[in-house]
């Protein structure tokens, strides 16, 4: 069979030099994947596109939106997210390797930000340079010495990985600020289970649902008071945030007030919400915008989505804050580079999942290898998420990297980069035929007062929509799978 042959009751899906999660080998189907592969190719186009137009009208019906922000427009498009309908499965034994490195990472991470934040031990044993921790713009010198309710700074991350030709998972990014995603995850599961009941169910996979109550209990398991019903609160920019769909449903699913900043007031040091009949105390704060706006009087002065006194009445210890403030100094982009390091450092441990190989730009030798072999490489600020300030030197034009050249040579410190890795691939169905694009994994992880990270089951795969693009981020028009682990 040729590399371009169709396989049986497929368009012609060629697998190159890529990963393939369901096919291997000479076309074989992967074992995990043969109940979902005999479904999908058992039902005829026709059937396929109509279960399509079916998952996107219940996206619709139920406002599960993304808004997208582009330069050339005046106005931001809200549009549903990109879903496909064949789910993205993981092996158990691949995802305990997996959740292992996942927790041994993000436990790792919260110790280093308690460590710079207080005794800066990694830094004066010369693992992490001094300069890089203090000329971060995510370093917030208001949480030096301040004690974070049981001591967990990072409430929720998102970890990005992928898979290589090798068949070998890298860690690509920690989200550690304001990680977004979650309500796909849940929300795909759910889909995936109304439109095939007779594939969800019938298949060993791990479940998700119980991971909204886990959400809810590592949020209460921070709150500084005693009360056995703390009050949470979800802070959101408002209704034009792109991710404000999720927001409302993460409250709605918790049962949790959806805030604005304009709806909280602090007084005597204390935060409350504004109701009709009066004000509530709120003893957890889960904020979804970044640290600049989440206090003028602290931080960003013109900023009108925060809680004017809020970081008085946290350093007082009468409400907890997640993520806590100061934690993007540890999912900076140049970070990143250390995070082994952090593992060997902390946990007297080898780490189980390897960093893609990166290139920091201040550096005069790395930046010139990276100046020689620009078409070869990812190139990313540091401080930026979401796509974007990214150049993909292989997809870029001429001009394109020789713009990027000389922003690098002007502020090297700003960027990072890395080779050009060959992510994964996985079939999504386009007009009713399965056809191959590249994919990654958010893995979501929840950790309370107690600092026993939990990885939810899955996460989220992100896709590609284009043909041979390597950008998965939904604000730069990916979509999204239902990711299975099986049980």
């Amino acid at each position: 069979m040729s590399k371009l042959d169709p396989l049986p009751g497929l368009s012609p899906y060629p697998l190159h030099h890529f990963y393939d999660e369901m096919f291997e080998g000479e076309r074989s189907v992967r074992p995990h994947y043969k109940h979902v592969n005999h479904m999908f190719t058992g039902m005829s186009p026709e059937e396929l596109q109509a279960k399509q137009h079916l998952m996107q009208r219940r996206m619709m019906e139920e406002g599960i939106t993304f808004t997208l922000y582009n330069p050339a427009q005046d106005h931001p498009m809200e549009r549903t997210i990109p879903f496909d309908m064949i789910p993205r499965i993981i092996a158990k034994d691949e995802w305990e390797k997996l959740e292992a490195g996942i927790i041994q990472r993000v436990t790792a991470l919260n110790l280093f930000i308690h460590d710079i934040y207080h005794e800066q031990y990694i830094v004066k044993d010369g693992i992490v340079p001094r300069k890089m921790v203090i000329s971060n713009c995510y370093f917030r010198p208001e949480m030096t010495g301040l004690r974070v309710p049981g001591g967990a700074y990072i409430t929720t991350s998102g970890i990005d990985l992928i898979r290589h030709h090798d068949g070998n998972y890298y860690v690509l990014e920690d989200n550690l600020r304001t990680p977004s995603g979650f309500s796909y995850l849940f929300k795909g599961r759910s889909l995936m289970n109304q439109l095939f009941p007779e594939l969800s169910f019938s298949s060993s996979i791990r479940d998700v649902e119980h991971s909204i109550n886990r959400f809810l209990s590592v949020l209460r398991s921070l709150s500084p008071s005693r009360t056995p019903d703390p009050v949470i609160a979800l802070l959101t920019p408002g209704e034009y945030n792109s991710a404000y769909y999720e927001h409302a449903f993460l409250a709605q699913q918790m049962g949790v007030h959806l805030v604005e900043g304009r709806d909280l007031v602090i007084q005597d040091h204390k935060l409350y919400l504004r109701e009709m009949n009066g004000l509530k105390r709120v003893d957890v704060l889960y904020r979804r915008l970044d640290d600049d706006y989440i206090d003028p009087l602290a931080f960003d002065p013109n900023s009108l989505l925060g809680v004017a006194g809020l970081m008085n009445a946290y350093r007082a210890g009468n409400v907890a804050i997640a993520n806590a403030p100061g934690t993007g100094v540890a999912d900076d982009k140049a970070m990143y580079v250390y995070v082994p390091e952090m593992i060997r450092y902390y946990l007297k441990e080898e780490p189980i999942l390897n960093n893609v190989p990166t290139y920091l730009l201040s550096k005069p030798d790395e930046r010139q290898h990276v100046l020689d072999h620009l078409e070869e490489m990812v190139v990313k600020e540091t401080s930026l998420s979401g796509g974007y300030g990214m150049l993909i030197g292989s997809e870029a034009s001429r001009k394109e990297r020789e713009d990027f050249r000389l922003k690098i040579l002007a502020e090297p410190e700003r960027y990072i980069a890395q080779p050009i890795m060959s992510l994964s691939r996985a079939p999504i169905l386009s007009e009713g035929q399965m056809v191959p694009r590249h994919i990654d994994l958010r893995a979501f992880v929840l950790m309370g007062a107690d600092r026993k990270p939990h990885v939810i089951p899955g996460g989220l795969t992100r896709v590609a929509m284009k043909e041979g693009s390597l950008v998965v981020n939904s604000s730069q028009g990916g979509g999204v799978k239902d990711t299975w682990v099986m049980s």
